[in-house]
């Protein structure tokens, strides 16, 4: 199965229950119109980390999360290369999760994009 990490070319780099690091490169599946590294892709790619990094926290036989609010600040653009987002638990409800999300580039460790992210935390409900 094909998802959008294949498409943007989203990696998972790292994961543990107080940081997950993705990287992501900016070509053309990333880029916007006139060259520069789309927001929205930023924006899958910082809401990637929150989603696996609240993965990692739950006991996925009895619940999962999913978006439920991201906000994302553009600070500045990048054309080419890779970008490192890198997320940290700011808090590990039961009902939700909130992650700070930094983009950054991975050459020089400047900030591309600042992000914050609210996971629900659902209940799966047993079939009867």
């Amino acid at each position: 199965m094909k998802t959008i990490l294949d498409a943007l070319g989203i990696v998972i780099v790292e994961v543990s229950t107080e940081k997950v690091v993705a990287t992501m490169p900016v070509h053309d599946a990333t880029r916007q119109p006139f060259g520069q590294l789309h927001g929205g892709a930023s924006v899958v790619l910082a809401e990637t980390v929150a989603s696996v990094g609240s993965w990692n926290l739950l006991d996925m036989e009895k619940e999962y999360a999913v978006g439920l609010e991201i906000n994302a600040n553009h600070i500045r653009g990048k054309s080419e290369g890779t970008v490192k987002a890198t997320g940290f638990p700011i808090h590990k409800g039961k009902t939700t999760m909130v992650w700070d999300i930094k983009i950054t580039d991975e050459q020089n460790d400047k900030l591309i994009c600042i992000a914050r992210c609210t996971m629900a935390v659902i209940k799966k409900i047993a079939n009867f």
